[in-house]
Order: structure tokens, then C-alpha cells, then sequence
């Protein structure tokens, strides 16, 4: 389906064109009907070229402008129309502003009453304006909706068009623009909004922006017709179950569950008319329309703080409007998590760092780690490198690896007989997410054992005291390996839980059991004394051989058993296993 909207000065022919065109009734109020003026959006439908066209008419009177924009704000395409008896308009500059601001870069000029003036010099002069919009230089025909003059050539260049928009996507997030809410006895709230991205089917579950709150599709329907899926660009009729129509209306959006960041503030370049001081104005977006402050940054650039939050991703498009004096100005959105403006000179500096860099490589730099699936959400593509699911800034690793380094070295300086630096504590430290934390310490030499950070340079090194307690122990361990130092003789050394603890880090001693240590080879000792048992054998055989007391012999066989070297059997002797490797 393509979507089109109208355009133009009120009383320029739009309604009547599309009724002709459609053979339906754009106005759907009974005041439009009365006053002949369209006053809301009214929705039409036909086909053109073997393709499905449907029509957003929008009011031209200037009161109704507001109306027009949240018409227009969602449309890839507009049919322009300008009165061959009255020429080019007010309205039609404004309303070309509009379509300009919005991006709109697809349309059909119609010009229209061609029974009741020439349109020759109304054509010309317009499509020379237009061509000085993002329109460029587009079709062009003169038409009359009283008599049928020209429909066929406008038919024709329509479905041109629609050969020549862009495809959609259709895998896209769901954002809906909601330009009409009612309710349907027996079926309960029912949206419509111009689907420019995304696919709906029945039974999905949407967030309505404006308070979080889920719903899901219970019907869809698309130009009259019930539908399972709808895919963009459609104008589509959302009914909801868990919204009333009372608590959304023209403005909210639809959206894809967790897909979207709503924001109050948006870093943006200009497009037209430039801000050179702050001031209040309306900002146009999609179907909604909300007062803002506007804060120059740049000859181009500018801060916009909305009055309500809004889904918003880098690259959306928008107007900013006066209501007093119709002046507007497009804007688009490169930023929508700016930092804050705190310090004099501040708004100066972000300008240079809008005019010179990535808005993405800028806010990955500013945190250091962003999750792609949030840069997504953003409307950014991941603008560097990435480390899992996390995009990173350029130096993080050589930064977190330093700071790792540095925040190791003095936990081992004030607490030199510890395991090392608890792995929580060290993350919080360098406040990053867990899974970027194993990176980050590969990066810097870094190890964990049991919960634990420590340098294995630094492992190795005992304190003074310690290190020379230890040699003392592995001098006597030397003559008489399985001779384990007792309790009061380790006491006399000075050599406590947290010394032997840090011993064994060291590689220095072995601990077989609570107060028990040997030489870090004395399990490789222990196998080849014990080969040379008759087997099976029995402990004590193997406490005789090893020329050591039942306190080391029975832990030390137990160790055996554990790392399966020996296998114990059920009448409590033990074999070497000698294919064990």
C-alpha cells in the first residue's frame, strides 16, 4: 500500500480532488459537510496502477495547521494541490515548509480548477517553488474535479509515485502515530495512524507511550478490511484491548515493547530558520504536537526540551513552529540522550562536538560501554568496535585495564596475605557490567581464583617476615618430605591460616589438611614411594613407607584418592593407579 497525504491553501480543491480520484467522502464530519471546509483529517482509499493508494486529506484554513502537521508527519509522499484560479497561497508556503521539515521527498503536484482559469502560468510558478524544497523538481498536472479533466494523467503520475517510493521496513520496531482514537460498541477502543515502519498482526502486545501501559491488537483492519497482519506503509484501525479511548488520543504512540527510549531533551541540527536565542516553541513529531524550549548551540544546532517525554531515535525528523506568527523550521534529531549542559561554555563545546564528531561515538566515549541493544534503541548502529554485546570506546580496554592494574596493586599492598581483591568489589570500582569485566582483566594480566582478583607477579611474593618462616619449613621438608611441621612448631614461626594460605598461592607449601603442609611435589613423592608397595596396602603399610605419622599419611592418601592417583576399596586398602595422567 502506498500513503499518501494532500497539501495546500484551503479552498484549493484537496477534498474534492480526492473524492474524485476515490469516489469516497473525505469529510467525515457533519460540519465539514455543512461549511464545506475541512476541518479534521479525513481518511480515503482506492486503487491506481493495480497498487492499493490511500489518501490522509488534511485542512488548509490556517487554524487548522496543527491538524494538517500530524496528518503529514508520518506520510513518505504528498499530492500537492494549488488552484489554477487562485494561484499560489499563504498556506501553500507553510504548507510546503511543513513537508520540507518532515522530509518528505516524494509527491505529485495537482493543480486544480483548470475549468475556470488557465493553468499554465499556476503550474509553472509552482513548480519552481517546490523545486526549491527537499520535493525538487516533481510531476506536475492540471486537473478539474467538476468535470474529470486530467484524473486519468493524475492517475497515471500517482501510480508513477508509488513505483518510485522506497521499500519500508517491515522487520522494524513498532511506532504508531495515533491521529484518531474512538470507540466501537461491541469492540471497544479503536486507533488509527499511518504504520510508516514495522509490522502489526493480531495478538501483539504494544506500550502506549504516554504511560507504559501494555495492550494488545485484538483486531486489525487496513482500507475497510480485517486483517490478521498489516504491513507498513499502511493505514491501518487498531483495536485495543487494555486502553480506553479516553486515556489516548492524536499524538500518543503505539510501541514495540522495550524497543524505544522516551527523552524530554534532544540534541538537533536545523533545517531553516535558525535559533539565535532561546524561546518557546511547538514541536511537531509524527501525529504530536508539544511546546518545547529551544536552546542554540550552534549556528545549526540546538537543544530542545520538551514538555512531555517522547520515543524518539536519532535520525527522526520533526518541526519546530510558532503558533504566533507561523514560522517553522525542521529539525533533525542526532542526539537523543544528550548530556547535560552544566558549565559555562558548555553549550558552545557540545556544538563543536555536534559539528566534528559521530553523535554515537560521542555517547559511546561518554559512558565508556553501551549495550548495542540500547544504541539500537537510540537509532544509532554500533559506530566502533564491540567487546560481546556491548559497543565500547576506543581506549576502554587500555583504560579498565590500567585501572584494574592499579586498584589490584594497592589491595595487595595494604592486605599482602589476602587472596586478592573480591571480583564484585573491583567491578563496582570500575563501574562496568559484569560481562565486560573478564576482557578488561585478560587485558591487564590479571587473575581470578576463587572469587578473587590477584596479579600473579605479585602472588609469588611473600612479606619478609613470612618468606623466611617458609624456608625454614621447606629446608626441614627437604630431608624429610612427609615429616609435616606439627601445630606448635608452625605457632613458633609465626606462619597462622592467612600465612599458610598465602603460602600455598605462592606455590611455595601444600596444605593436605587443616594445619598440615608439605612441598608442593609431595604428591608426585607419596606415588612413587607408594609404587613400590606390595598392593593392595594398607595405611599404616603406607605411613611406615612414607616415614610419616597417621596425622599426614591418612590426609595425604585421601588427597591421592580425590585426584584419583590411588583408588581406595571397600575394605579400606588402596592400589597406585598407574594410568592415571
Amino acid at each position: 500500500m502506498h500513503v499518501v497525504a494532500t497539501a495546500g491553501h484551503v479552498d484549493h480543491g484537496k477534498s474534492t480532488l480526492v473524492r474524485a480520484l476515490t469516489g469516497m467522502e473525505p469529510d467525515r464530519l457533519a460540519e465539514e459537510r455543512r461549511r464545506g471546509l475541512t476541518i479534521d483529517l479525513g481518511f480515503v482509499w482506492t486503487e491506481l496502477a493495480g497498487q492499493p493508494f490511500a489518501f490522509v486529506d488534511v485542512p488548509g484554513h490556517q487554524r487548522f495547521v496543527p491538524t494538517m502537521l500530524a496528518g503529514v508527519g508520518p506520510v513518505p509522499a504528498v499530492l500537492f494541490v494549488v488552484s489554477a484560479a487562485e494561484g499560489w497561497q499563504e498556506q501553500s508556503s507553510e504548507h510546503l515548509a511543513a513537508l520540507d521539515a518532515f522530509g518528505v521527498r516524494h509527491g505529485v503536484l495537482a493543480v486544480t480548477k483548470a475549468d475556470r482559469a488557465d493553468p499554465g502560468p499556476v503550474l509553472a510558478e509552482s513548480v519552481e517553488r517546490i523545486a526549491s524544497s527537499g520535493l525538487g523538481r516533481i510531476p506536475a498536472v492540471a486537473v478539474s474535479g467538476r468535470t474529470g479533466a486530467g484524473l486519468d494523467a493524475l492517475r497515471a503520475e500517482l501510480g508513477a509515485l508509488g513505483a518510485r517510493l522506497p521499500n519500508p521496513d517491515r522487520g522494524a520496531d513498532v511506532r504508531l502515530w495515533i491521529d484518531r482514537s474512538f470507540s466501537v460498541r461491541g469492540a471497544g477502543t479503536v486507533v488509527t495512524g499511518t504504520l510508516a515502519a514495522g509490522t502489526l498482526s493480531v495478538g501483539d502486545d504494544l506500550v502506549l507511550d504516554r504511560d507504559g501501559r501494555r495492550c494488545v491488537v485484538r483486531a486489525l483492519q487496513s482500507l475497510g478490511q480485517a486483517h490478521d497482519t498489516v504491513a507498513a506503509v499502511a493505514r491501518v484501525a487498531v483495536n485495543l484491548r487494555g486502553a480506553d479511548q479516553h486515556d489516548l488520543g492524536r499524538g500518543d504512540a503505539l510501541l514495540t515493547p522495550g524497543a524505544w527510549r522516551f527523552t524530554a531533551e534532544a540534541d538537533v541540527r536545523l533545517r531553516g530558520e535558525k535559533a539565535e536565542r532561546p524561546r518557546q516553541l511547538v514541536a511537531h513529531i509524527g501525529s504530536v504536537a508539544v511546546p518545547c524550549r529551544v536552546r542554540p548551540l550552534g549556528t545549526d544546532t540546538a537543544r530542545l526540551s520538551f514538555a512531555r517525554e517522547l520515543p524518539l531515535r536519532a535520525g527522526d525528523r520533526g518541526l519546530l513552529r510558532d503558533p504566533g506568527d507561523h514560522r517553522s523550521a525542521g529539525f533533525d534529531v542526532l542526539d537523543p540522550r544528550p548530556p547535560a549542559l552544566r558549565r559555562r561554555g558548555a553549550a558552545r563545546a557540545r556544538a563543536a562536538e555536534l559539528a566534528c564528531d559521530d553523535p554515537a561515538v560521542a555517547y559511546v566515549r561518554r559512558h565508556g560501554a553501551v549495550a548495542v541493544e540500547e544504541l539500537h534503541a537510540l537509532g544509532w548502529a554500533v559506530p566502533g568496535r564491540t567487546m560481546g554485546r556491548w559497543a565500547v570506546a576506543e581506549d576502554l580496554p587500555r583504560r579498565l585495564a590500567g585501572r584494574a592494574r592499579e586498584l589490584v596493586a594497592d589491595w595487595h599492598e595494604r592486605n599482602p596475605l589476602s587472596a586478592g581483591l573480591p571480583v564484585e568489589s573491583l567491578r563496582r570500582s570500575l563501574d562496568v557490567p559484569e560481562d565486560l569485566l573478564g576482557p578488561a582483566l585478560d587485558h591487564a594480566g590479571l587473575a581470578v581464583r576463587d572469587g578473587a582478583v590477584t596479579d600473579p607477579a605479585r602472588v609469588s611474593c611473600l612479606p619478609e617476615v613470612v618468606e623466611r618462616a617458609v624456608r625454614v619449613v621447606e629446608r626441614r621438608l627437604a630431608g624429610e618430605p612427609f615429616a609435616a611441621p606439627e601445630a606448635a612448631d608452625l605457632a613458633e614461626l609465626g606462619l597462622g591460616p592467612k600465612h599458610l594460605a598465602a603460602a600455598e598461592r605462592a606455590g611455595r607449601l601444600l596444605r593436605i589438611a587443616e594445619g598440615v603442609v608439605l612441598a608442593p611435589d609431595c604428591l608426585d613423592k607419596a606415588v612413587r614411594v607408594l609404587s613400590g608397595l606390595a598392593e593392595p596396602f594398607t595405611v599404616s603399610q603406607a605411613r611406615t613407607a612414607l616415614g610419616t605419622t597417621r596425622r599426614v599419611a591418612v590426609p595425604l592418601l585421601e588427597r591421592l584418592d580425590a585426584e584419583g592417583r590411588t583408588r581406595r576399596a571397600p575394605d579400606g586398602t588402596r592400589r597406585v593407579r598407574h594410568d592415571h595422567t
